[in-house]
């Protein structure tokens, strides 16, 4: 047997209905044109008073429940200062939400229950559009997916966005979110961001509100700071972007073993402009995009929908989510190895969502213009149909429950990090299989950005997406593995967390990994003395008070901390604490047989 045992009828029956349930999805993914679109993040009991906000994913790292007394949805820059104006006068507490919520970490949340969330959600028009300067001002609460229309309606393209299109300008400002690019001043969105309009608590002279013009050339230090702001430094307005002129792209998908990817890792992002990776280690192989940019003129007109982010019929995603749950009781292993080979070679045969002509697709390279095909997520566009079909992760149903962890490891790092997984994956190669059932471990090209809390230096960002239980003191097959990834990452290789992603532990201490932290909280302090903005999570992660981490009976299980004793894991189910299988320094949790 490929994976070094033979399996029970058990595990064939289980990987055969997942096998089949994840094929008939992606055919299903193909066929559905409708959607019910997420709901709006913020509940409240009555009106817009007594509410609560969730992240996308249906659960922030610790299960908490977020409160604030009120939501307000400013819907122009004089009422969000009017907003700002009367919370700072109050004494408020405040934190911004947005659209559809899709940060991990607790950024949205409010201290206690008598604070104001303010939602961008209706501050999402275009301010101001100039072809001739190639400049495009926006509201901060406009989506990735407006943002690339307005431009390609006067001819203009932002070069490099993230691949998730429902995040917004103001969600992305706050996190660093970015693209794949070494070239030009690299894939983050921010760095292509010339002035920003933000409104932060002001004196009894300004109204208890002030409006901040920030640009390079004005305010270089306190534009470096609103770059990325976790959204302590108050409500981000407008903000201005330098565009490119319209240009097309062409893609091919190439699958090769991982034998040298150590190497090629180094040199291929030099070579392709937009290029990334899908690595498959449990399989050994890796999907090279080869995405370049080309005339305009160029012939084609490719579509880049990717195939996860559209629309799946609700039935088959809460049935693909309970086969899991099988697998992850009985300790399938191979079911999940099965199912994530047939799952990838079908991605990868239906080239990820990719057509010639927006319809079908007939063969490499797919050409197309840059609105096209640098981001997609049609499961937001349907009109609503009672969910019986919805983006997968939608918590209204039964559908995905995962983990999402992303972390950039320094570039002259990656090949040594990429060498320790072929490791772990030489002790059981079924071990990250669970990895590859979520589409594999992407990696986009990063460098390093002005901005304070950016990225620091040229890297490789790791995007590792797996399965999270319902019950948080359920262990996880072959957890051990992935978090001895992630500690590998974080302390041996210094890697920088995304402020968007991530569990608990990849915020301790991380602050200090940043050598613009002591500007960005000058900063900080001058904006927002009273910390307004700020919340009991911005003072842990930016190191002002207290820690992220949670130390209890089962808290490594869900990230919450790094085991230290066996009581941090399950020990009633067999898994307790150990040090790591590579990295020694590592402590996880490992399923010990007696």
């Amino acid at each position: 047997m490929a994976f070094g045992y033979s399996p029970s009828y058990g595990s064939i029956h289980a990987a055969f209905w997942r096998t089949l349930l994840g094929l008939y999805c992606l055919i299903t993914l193909v066929n559905t044109a409708i959607s019910t679109p997420p709901e709006d993040p913020v509940k409240c009991v009555s009106g817009n008073t007594n509410c609560t906000v969730t992240t996308s994913l249906g659960a922030f790292p610790d299960r908490s429940t977020c409160r604030a007394a009120n939501v307000a949805y400013p819907t122009s820059e004089a009422e969000l200062v009017s907003i700002v104006a009367a919370a700072t006068k109050a004494e408020r507490k405040m934190r911004v939400t947005t659209r559809y919520s899709h940060s991990s970490p607790k950024l949205v949340c409010t201290d206690g229950k008598d604070g104001l969330f303010i939602s961008t959600k209706f501050l999402n028009h275009t301010v101001r559009a100039d072809a001739k300067a190639m400049t495009l001002t926006v509201e901060s609460g406009m989506t990735l997916r407006q943002l690339i229309a307005e431009a390609a309606k006067v001819g203009l393209a932002l070069p490099y966005a993230p691949y998730w299109w429902g995040v917004t300008v103001g969600g992305m400002m706050g996190t660093g979110a970015h693209g794949s690019s070494l070239w030009g001043k690299g894939s983050a969105v921010h760095d292509y961001v010339t002035e920003i309009r933000m409104v932060s608590p002001g004196l009894v002279n300004d109204g208890f509100a002030k409006i901040r013009v920030l640009s390079e050339t004005t305010t270089p230090n306190e534009f470096n700071a609103a770059k990325v702001s976790l959204g302590v430094l108050g409500v981000i307005s407008q903000v201005t972007f330098a565009l490119q002129p319209m240009f097309k792209r062409s893609i091919k998908y190439v699958m090769r073993n991982d034998l040298d990817f150590n190497d090629q890792v180094l040199t291929f992002g030099k070579k392709h402009e937009f290029a990334d990776f899908v690595w498959l280690p449990s399989q050994g192989k890796v999907v090279y995009r080869m995405d370049d940019r080309v005339a305009v003129n160029t012939s084609g007109n490719g579509l880049y929908d990717f195939l996860p982010f559209r629309s799946q019929l609700s039935p088959i995603v809460a049935t693909t989510r309970s086969s899991e749950e099988t697998q992850e009781t009985l300790r399938d292993a191979y079911g999940k190895c099965v199912a994530a080979k047939a799952i990838t070679s079908t991605l990868f045969a239906t080239s990820y969502g990719l057509t010639n002509n927006g319809i079908i697709f007939t063969g490499y390279p797919v050409i197309g213009s840059q609105n096209r095909m640098m981001s997609s997520g049609s499961c937001l566009d349907g009109l609503e149909d009672k969910l019986i079909s919805t983006c997968a992760w939608d918590s209204r149903i039964k559908g995905l429950f995962i983990y999402s962890t992303g972390f950039s490891v320094p570039l002259t790092q990656v090949s040594s990090f990429i060498n320790d997984i072929k490791s772990l994956v030489k002790i059981d190669s079924k071990s990250l299989c669970g990895l590859e059932l979520y589409y594999g471990i992407l990696m986009r090209y990063v460098t390093s950005s002005p901005a304070y809390l950016g990225k620091e230096t040229e890297a490789i960002d790791f995007d590792i997406t797996y399965y999270r239980a319902n019950d948080p003191l359920t262990p996880r097959l072959y957890e051990d593995f992935i978090e001895e990834i992630e500690q590998i990452a974080l302390f041996k290789y210094n890697a920088l967390p995304h402020w968007g992603k991530n569990r608990n532990l990849a915020f301790d201490g991380v602050i200090k990994k940043y050598k613009n932290a002591p500007a960005f909280l000058k900063v900080k302090e001058s904006y927002d003395p009273q910390g307004l903005f700020s919340s009991e999570w911005t003072d842990q992660i930016l190191g002002i008070k207290g820690n992220p981490t949670i130390v209890k009976d089962g808290c490594a299980l869900e990230g919450l901390c790094i085991c230290s004793e066996d009581a941090h894991c399950a020990p009633t189910k067999g898994y307790l604490c150990r040090p790591g299988k590579v990295y020694k320094e590592a402590r996880v949790c490992t399923h010990v047989t007696k």
